[in-house]
């Protein structure tokens, strides 16, 4: 069999690098271990969260397909952080387990050509440096132009339980046990990193009397900007918050040899911003308690979630912990927490396209690259398959900027500076945050999409009009007066301000503190003329419009240093000036601009004056 690009893994990268190759018009083999297990979501029930939300708005933006498939019959929409600034406002839906995969086995069912086989692949096939193929545990061999790795937490994986370890994936699944090998033959460096996932308890074993309750958010709310159908709030299904007791932490602490993670048994390196609970408490053993989220798992399911109470503890006491916790007195377990160690690249293993360094045609994406969490493999997986393709069709690459959206963040922390623990996204890693907003990832991406063949005719020219809209809103309320007379004077007072005492513009009116956009419009009497999301995203800008613009010169000045390209021939080993650390570290990124070079640890400024003095020069080397 010959295909342009086999994708191997069926997890959220794996499909998006799959869409995003048959939105190009490639012919595309999906390899993965179980049919059934396609999109599955191992851990939590959730899409979305802090900074995630913003990364599935930017694949949609992009024209990828999480966002649509979370918008489908959720069991919970929720804005985050609302009462924070707009450069944190995040979106999270709890999703049907069941009903997620269903959707989209039926997306991928739709496509004529795309080719889904269930096998392991246990051999890339390379040639000069060049994949031309895999080769399967059925001892077949499959050739395509391109290959995109998206292997999930399954390469060579282990489960642990106490003191007992197993060798599977996620949920009892399939390990992929000799890929690994293969990779290593062709120099492909490989690192060990644990991640964990918390007991599943029966949901009619719990007291919720003594837990709180947790509702979404009453508005339309969805990822996707396609979107038009959502699930009334009153057939939204509630989370709940909890607590662990000073009892938990002390069963923890008497019991830490009896665990995975503190007996030793575990050698892989977990994620720093999602420990597991004995983590937390060894670590901040002044803490009386840690909230834990109580999620459902499915609609009609018997279990729920708890939300960090990950554990690698043998199951007898899981039994005592989980009881200790509030609520959870007479709790029943119905799947016991694990941790599992995989197989993950070494930092300095592919570049900003995705593309190994070592071996072309050969793409990574997702958990293989040293990231965690849905979210983050589904924007690699996206990138990974638009450069993929872009390769086969001799298109040039996309390589996405750290002003330009979270998954460009990611890629440039993954590629410049590494990761020696499970790589997660967060709104503290961007530095321009309030440019990287959850409302405006279409204005910021669309055009991008677009330009790459992911987005539609029709989807395209609504995004203009969304564009005009805005500007029309924003030319309304600068031009728009009113006076001390003005009906607005009693919601400014409802608000704490003093009335109007002379002319003001509707502009000026917004920018102040805590007043809405639709509480103008509705204390004037204005009808909503564009869609409610117009407003928002033109409000915004109005009201933090000398921020913006503080932040466009940062960005300008970014990319003053992105524009000043390294010769590709340029020899960092041989340039005396550059500290011996600098040289190192460049000769192992290799970055490809100043910007990229300013953004190694351990490069210096003067490093960095001494490296932009030679390239001036028009030296490639001293």
């Amino acid at each position: 069999m010959t295909f342009d690009v086999i994708v191997v893994g069926g997890g959220h990268a794996g499909i998006e690098a799959v869409f995003a190759c048959l939105r190009k018009k490639l012919q595309v083999l999906l390899i993965t271990l179980d049919l059934d297990n396609i999109a599955a979501m191992p851990c939590n029930p959730s899409i979305g969260g802090s900074a995630k939300g913003i990364v599935v708005r930017e694949i949609d933006a992009l024209g990828g397909m999480m966002g649509h498939f979370a918008d489908d019959e959720y069991l919970q929409m929720k804005m985050l952080n609302t009462s924070k600034g707009p450069g944190v406002r995040c979106l999270r839906a709890q999703n049907d387990k069941d009903h997620y995969k269903e959707v989209v086995k039926r997306a991928l069912n739709a496509e004529s050509h795309l080719k889904i086989i269930a096998d392991e692949v246990i051999k890339i096939l390379v040639d000069d440096e060049i994949i031309h193929g895999v080769e399967t545990k059925n001892h077949e061999q499959i050739t395509a132009k391109a290959v995109i790795l998206a292997t999930g937490t399954y390469l060579s994986s282990t489960v642990i339980i106490g003191h007992e370890t197993l060798r599977e994936g996620p949920d009892g699944q399939k390990s992929a046990d000799s890929l690994s090998s293969s990779l290593m033959e062709h120099g492909i460096n490989l690192a060990r990193f644990k991640t964990g996932t918390p007991p599943r308890i029966y949901k009619d074993s719990i007291d919720y009397q003594k837990i709180s309750i947790e509702l979404g958010t009453n508005e339309s709310l969805a990822f996707s900007y396609a979107t038009k159908e959502f699930v009334p709030f009153e057939k939204q299904l509630p989370c709940y918050l909890t607590y662990t007791t000073m009892a938990t932490h002390q069963i923890i602490l008497d019991n830490l040899d009896s665990t995975g993670l503190f007996s030793g048994i575990i050698k892989g390196i977990g994620p720093r911003y999602c420990p597991s609970i004995e983590s937390k408490v060894v670590q901040f053993n002044d803490k009386e308690r840690h909230q834990l989220f109580v999620e459902p798992e499915r609609r009609f399911g018997d279990t729920i979630y708890l939300q960090g109470f990950s554990t690698s503890m043998k199951k007898e006491l899981q039994e005592q912990m989980v009881k200790s916790v509030i609520g959870f007195e007479k709790a029943r377990i119905k799947k016991y927490a694990y941790a599992i160690e995989y197989d993950a690249l070494k930092s300095g293993e592919f570049d900003y396209t995705l593309e190994s360094k070592k071996i072309a045609n050969l793409f990574f994406a997702g958990q293989i690259c040293g990231t965690s969490g849905y979210e983050e493999a589904a924007g690699l997986g996206l990138v990974a398959g638009i450069n993929a393709a872009n390769k086969i069709l001799g298109l040039e690459p996309l390589i996405l900027m750290r002003n330009e959206s979270y998954i460009g963040v990611m890629i440039d922390d993954l590629v410049l500076k590494g990761t020696d623990e499970p790589y997660r996204l967060l709104s503290s890693r961007a530095e321009f945050r309030l440019h990287l907003r959850h409302d405006n990832a279409d204005l910021r991406l669309r055009e991008i999409g677009y330009r790459q063949g992911l987005i539609d005719e029709t989807t395209y020219q609504g995004f203009l009009e969304r564009i005009k809209n805005i500007k029309t809103i924003e030319t309304d309320f600068e031009t728009q007066h009113v006076g001390k007379n003005s009906a607005i004077n009693v919601l400014l007072e409802s608000k704490g301000y003093p009335r109007l005492t002379r002319g003001y513009t509707l502009k000026e009116i917004i920018k102040r503190p805590n007043i809405d956009i639709f509480e103008i419009l509705t204390a004037l009497g204005l009808d909503l003329i564009y869609p409610s999301n117009d407003y928002e995203s033109a409000a915004i800008h109005m009201k933090y419009e000398g921020y913006l613009k503080l932040q466009e010169q940062s960005i300008n000045e970014l990319l003053k240093l992105e524009n000043m390209k390294i010769p590709i021939d340029f020899d960092f080993n041989a340039a005396a000036t550059l500290s011996l650390e600098a040289r190192q570290k460049l000769m192992k990124v290799m970055p490809r601009t100043i910007g990229q070079a300013s953004r190694i640890s351990g490069i210096s400024n003067n490093d960095l004056a001494n490296l932009v003095l030679l390239i001036k020069r028009g030296k490639t080397s001293v």
